[in-house]
């Protein structure tokens, strides 16, 4: 039996495993590695994200700030506007995939449902700012 994600240690350590599939991706791999340039930075920053919306927290040094939407319009509009459903398909399996190696329980199974909601926000925003 698996443990359930409980601590930031947890966390990182999915965001970790997560993104080194994400890297080596064929598909999904371009569009992050030429996007992020400090890796270590941005899955410290993932970390939070994710600490932020699992555990909600409440501490000002773990609480997540910043603007993943205007993130991801940026990286679409550098890349001629070219995300697909196909990326966020990808990108959900790939997370999908690592929760189910790692972990499971209420908060794994919560982690899923997050991701699924943020990836159809993200996605409809997307295309919602290349008419604008």
């Amino acid at each position: 039996m698996k443990n359930d994600i409980r601590t930031r240690e947890d966390v990182f350590l999915l965001v970790t495993s997560f993104y080194k599939k994400v890297r080596a991706d064929k598909v999904l791999g371009p569009f992050f590695n030429e996007a992020i340039k400090d890796w270590d930075a941005h899955l410290d920053r993932l970390t939070t994200f994710w600490e932020t919306s699992l555990f909600m927290t409440r501490k000002l040094e773990h609480k997540y700030k910043g603007d993943p939407l205007q993130a991801h319009v940026k990286v679409d509009n550098e890349n001629n506007n070219s995300i697909t459903e196909l990326h966020f398909g990808l990108w959900l399996n790939l997370w999908f995939e690592t929760l189910n190696e790692l972990f499971e329980g209420e908060t794994t199974e919560n982690a899923k449902r997050r991701a699924r909601k943020m990836g159809s926000f993200l996605y409809l925003k997307i295309f919602e700012a290349r008419s604008n």
